[in-house]
């Protein structure tokens, strides 16, 4: 993975979020959702930032952990915004997909660092 264009695709991720959140119809619950998503999805884009900056393979690796859990969290508000109806799925659809896909090269970042360590 290249990491400037990761560093560009977590950032989007933040700011999508914000635009989307920014869109949720204001209730008490929503407010709550629209705080957490904004929290995580850019605790994603912070971490890999410094994971880019990590002394050792060890401390990438658990930095990039940190990467991986705030993607899954912001996953996770994604679908509770989903499924309580405050946005339609399709609306959804393509942050649901370019969060997995970071999910997705943030674990194949850490076996590789994982199996270069053994």
């Amino acid at each position: 993975m290249d990491a400037e264009i990761f560093k560009f695709r977590t950032k989007q991720l933040a700011l999508r979020i914000g635009k989307m959140a920014d869109a949720i119809p204001n209730t008490r619950s929503s407010s709550i959702y629209a705080k957490q998503i904004i929290r995580s999805s850019s605790s994603v884009g912070a971490n890999y930032r410094a994971d880019c900056r990590a002394k050792s393979p060890a401390d990438m690796i658990n930095k990039l952990k940190i990467v991986e859990e705030e993607a899954d969290e912001t996953l996770y508000w994604l679908e509770l915004i989903t499924e309580s109806g405050l946005l339609p799925e399709n609306r959804l659809t393509d942050l649901i997909k370019e969060t997995n896909e970071i999910i997705s090269m943030t674990v194949a970042s850490i076996i590789t660092l994982k199996s270069k360590q053994k």
